[in-house]
């Protein structure tokens, strides 16, 4: 019994750390049938099938307005390019944080375009009432904003009337130290007609062909109801969501451009993939419903920046739901708020790690000082195992039979070798799923060749290609020593009675070696810290022992 349950622990071990790797836990997306759809009221039903509008079959480049120059918006955390004809943003460059890790790269981009006139958020209309405001030329307020520490917020301001009377003005207000803006859209009716329309939010997004990390996420997120649903950039095409939603997202690994709406009312969400590959997410409002002189303001928040549970739950807007680490939820966030905790003293993300390694150690120091005690007990049991395998080879069922009386005679588990490795899974997978979403550890160095602990650990640079490794090639220091770590305390441990049991144990050390060689160093670094760790009690135990 002891060879087979082990065997499937470790089995079981493989298949779910690869399960995680090729399918990491998401909530299931599902679009909403249309039964669902909200009522606005029963002049005027929200979304009716012409009021289902998609996104412009163009981009927002305003005709008249094509050569206006552009608005550049400076802040302390970022430099924006806003369109300088419509409510467009072009360009968003975060000021902390690179592109990439190595000196001299340019700033992290989140608006990805192909061409200088696209946009990677703009405003408009479905177009049933409102057939030219998609192309129209607004009267801009100012031109560059400039917003220095300490500054009041200051506001871009768009106009624009159509010749039937209807008046729209889209304020944007920019804060110095926050990467929130506050949207108003202010609708006067001054026609002589009710105005039925959908206003839209658009986000435009071209995916960048950059090798994701593991268990990384990237696509469109919202919040419906209270509950969060994902979906993956390649099932983005022609997915409908409808009901209560507070905000959705376009999510690339550890940011996220996302639209917030103030009152929370119930909308639809709607998203497709142009054949050049272009993502479009449209955030669609109730249908506008004003009659003649009526007057309406729509308040929304454009966030654009990291994904930091503390910046994001700042805007008490349930933003914060966005980081979701999938099943593992529950632990994973303790842990990056007891990272964060730590780095804020030691000042280094590794340090840190180490530091939580040894607290969890000490935590389960208890449970894995039986376990070891029971492995080191049941050496002693091995001759009469052995001799009870010899007696009853030829009966299955009573070797079993007499090994599990054995054991509750002497009162050991014969399980008790597995626990060290058991209780550390959740955490592990939990770091697993920490590491390659939270900003935090985005280029975080350590010491030395280990300069980013969501990245892999390479020594030197290899022009050439090396199997079973992802790029860049290099001697994955860490991951080596990790595994001689846990070589060393296999040797440490009892020899299981069973030769076949023996030899799988000792495997388990390259196996792990090959399946960590692409993990970020910083799971690498957790693992090899709990190793020495438990090297150093089971030495202790061995000695006590004797």
């Amino acid at each position: 019994m002891d060879k087979r349950t082990l065997l499937a622990l470790g089995l079981s071990f493989l298949v779910f750390l690869v399960w995680s790797l090729v399918y990491s836990p998401k909530p299931t997306e599902k679009p909403i049938d249309k039964q669902s759809m909200p009522e606005k009221d029963q002049r005027q039903p929200f979304l009716k099938e012409r009021a289902m509008p998609s996104a412009p079959k163009r981009d927002f480049v305003l005709e008249a307005g094509r050569d206006s120059e552009d608005i550049r918006i400076e802040t302390e955390l970022y430099t924006a390019i806003f369109s300088g004809s419509g409510p467009a943003i072009k360009s968003f460059k975060l000021k902390k944080y690179l592109s990439r890790l190595e000196k001299g790269s340019p700033l992290r981009e989140l608006i990805h375009i192909k061409n200088k006139d696209g946009y990677g958020f703009n405003l408009g209309f479905s177009g049933q009432n409102i057939p030219n405001i998609n192309w129209a030329t607004y009267n801009v307020s100012r031109r560059d904003i400039n917003i220095r520490p300490g500054d009041q917020p200051k506001e871009l301001i768009y106009e624009w009337k159509s010749p039937q009377g209807i008046e729209i003005q889209t304020r944007f207000l920019f804060y110095a130290d926050e990467y929130k803006i506050d949207l108003s859209v202010i609708i006067n009716n001054k026609s002589e007609h009710l105005l039925d329309d959908n206003l839209l939010l658009n986000l435009a997004h071209f995916p960048q062909e950059t090798k994701k990390s593991y268990g990384a996420f990237e696509g469109m997120a919202l919040l419906l109801g209270n509950k969060l649903k994902e979906v993956k950039v390649k099932k983005l095409k022609d997915q409908v969501f409808s009901g209560q939603i507070p905000w959705m997202a376009y999510e690339e690994p550890y940011f996220m451009a996302a639209i917030i709406n103030e009152k929370s009312e119930k909308a639809a969400v709607k998203s497709t993939i142009l054949p050049d590959g272009e993502i479009r997410i449209s955030y669609i409002s109730p249908s506008l419903n004003l009659g003649q002189a009526e007057k309406i303001i729509e308040k929304f928040i454009l966030y654009l920046g990291p994904r930091d549970l503390y910046i994001l739950k700042a805007l008490n807007k349930k933003l914060e739901k966005a980081i979701n680490f999938g099943w593992f939820d529950i632990i994973a966030k303790p842990l990056l708020v007891t990272l964060r905790f730590f780095n804020k003293y030691l000042a280094n993300y590794g340090l840190s790690i180490i530091l939580l390694t040894i607290i969890i150690k000490i935590l389960f120091w208890p449970l894995t000082h039986k376990s070891y005690q029971s492995m080191k007990e049941m050496r002693k049991l091995q001759p009469m195992m052995a001799k009870i395998r010899e007696k009853y080879k030829g009966n299955k069922q009573e070797m079993q039979k007499q090994l599990m009386g054995l054991y509750k005679t002497y009162k050991i588990n014969p399980m008790g070798g597995c626990l060290p490795m058991i209780v550390q899974i959740p955490v592990f997978f939990a770091l697993f799923r920490v590491l390659p979403n939270s900003i935090e550890l985005r280029h975080a160095p350590f010491i030395l060749w280990v300069k980013d602990l969501s990245a892999p650990d390479r020594l030197f640079s290899f022009p050439f290609q090396i199997p079973f490794m992802a790029p860049p090639y290099g001697i994955p220091v860490l991951t080596l020593i990790m595994g001689a770590s846990m070589f060393l305390q296999q040797k440490m441990t009892p020899t299981p009675g069973d030769p076949a049991q023996a030899k799988m144990m000792m495997l388990l050390p390259i196996v792990f070696t090959f399946m960590f060689i692409n993990f970020p160093s910083g799971l690498v670094l957790y693992w090899l810290v709990n190793n020495i760790l438990s090297i150093a009690q089971q030495y202790r135990i061995n000695r006590q022992v004797g």
